[in-house]
């Protein structure tokens, strides 16, 4: 497939943008805009998504959000810089530079929070929105990720608890518990993808978005983003919407629920057996089900594959 690699300025920033082109393109289908999480994780673990460009005849757009990545770096910004709304701005400048006058949005993780917030400003273009592996509330989140580690070996806990406790969150012993619990929730995995591993460097080599907006990891939530919610708004939310998530994800089902009951017509769907990166554990399924939801709502009626079987929401 055609990639092309780009950067498209922003403020007194630039981002980093790639956009994968089906070798044959279906009339009507429309391009998909990929939003990656993290804050502050990079596209890479995402880049398996772009075989949908030939899989469904459309262009594939992934971009590293400001902060990250090959996008500009802002390593002294204040804490103040690093708000949703900047990374609102930035997808709708991209949106702009690159023409696109509609279009599908898919976010992972915090790229679902983020197109949440994206979508509830109705922009004209939004054709569909695929909220992936998202909570609607820090709250929710955090509530969800202390239930999981309560269930994880009581000397992991033990660990967890000590550490965060002593303030001695960079022991060989903390980052091994951590671990445990990514083993189960984040990445089930072994070993975990070469393009997961990709992402995770580039982030714990310039962690300024992650540690200034989500914190220490997952579930020791210290950042600017620990009173986020969007639940009161989801019901602005016009852009027909799938919410999917994994079996054993970190984003537990009572933190992606209010998606579901917020934003009118809502869908959703779980893998079984898959946690956080079910797009990385079950590539085919992931991509067959976002594949039918994309084609539904493509602009001028395009049909979806009838040998490709939707399995019921849930």
């Amino acid at each position: 497939m055609p990639v092309e690699t780009r950067t498209v300025p922003f403020r007194d920033l630039e981002t980093w943008v790639q956009v994968t082109t089906p070798e044959t393109p279906v009339d009507g289908a429309l391009p998909l805009v990929v939003v990656h999480g993290g804050p502050g994780m990079a596209h890479d673990y995402l880049r398996n998504l772009a075989a949908l460009a030939d899989e469904t005849g459309r262009t594939v757009i992934h971009y590293d959000q400001v902060g990250c990545g090959r996008s500009s770096h802002r390593p002294d910004a204040p804490v103040d810089f690093w708000t949703p709304e900047l990374f609102v701005d930035e997808f709708r400048n991209l949106v702009a530079a690159l023409g696109l006058e509609r279009y599908h949005l898919l976010g992972q993780s915090w790229g679902g929070m983020l197109g949440a917030e994206i979508a509830v400003t109705r922009p004209e273009g939004l054709a569909s929105l695929a909220i992936c592996n998202s909570p609607a509330s820090m709250r929710l989140w955090v509530e969800g990720a202390n239930a999981l580690r309560a269930q994880l070996p009581e000397d992991v806990q033990a660990a967890l608890d000590r550490h965060e406790a002593d303030g001695t969150i960079d022991d060989p012993e903390y980052l091994a518990a951590t671990q445990a619990f990514y083993e189960r929730h984040v990445c089930r995995l072994v070993p975990v993808p070469q393009d997961f591993v990709d992402s995770e460097a580039q982030m714990e080599a310039e962690p300024t978005v992650y540690h200034t907006m989500n914190g220490v990891n997952e579930f020791f939530m210290t950042g600017t983003l620990r009173d986020w919610t969007v639940i009161d708004r989801l019901p602005q939310v016009t852009a027909p919407t799938l919410v999917v998530a994994g079996e054993f994800d970190e984003a537990t089902p009572a933190t992606w629920a209010p998606f579901v009951e917020g934003i009118p017509g809502a869908a959703s769907h779980v893998f079984p057996g898959a946690s956080h990166c079910s797009h990385l554990e079950q590539p085919e399924a992931f991509r067959a089900v976002v594949g039918v939801f994309l084609r539904e709502h493509d602009r001028d009626g395009v049909e979806a594959d009838p040998d490709v079987a939707v399995p019921s929401p849930s």
